[in-house]
């Protein structure tokens, strides 16, 4: 199943918010920044990570169902979602 970059644009804009805070964590840790900050960072693009995750599949999941996919491309969802959890 392929899906289109203007289906899951939310999850590529979470994406991208990931990127910038992960760069942001690394930069504070190189420049000896502050351990809770960098942390409070971390844990903000994880949890923006495994949205962008969950929201792949769901719309997935949404195409599978609305184009009658087969059994076997929803079980290969099923096994992406939880492999999330």
């Amino acid at each position: 199943m392929h899906l289109e970059a203007n289906d899951v644009k939310p999850a590529i804009n979470r994406l991208k918010r990931a990127q910038g805070q992960l760069a942001a964590v690394v930069r504070m840790l190189e420049e000896g920044g502050d351990c809770k900050a960098a942390v409070t960072q971390l844990a903000a693009a994880s949890k923006a990570v495994d949205r962008a995750g969950f929201s792949i599949i769901a719309t997935g999941l949404e195409l599978c169902l609305a184009q009658e996919d087969s059994a076997a491309d929803r079980a290969e969802l099923e096994k992406l979602f939880m492999s999330l959890a």
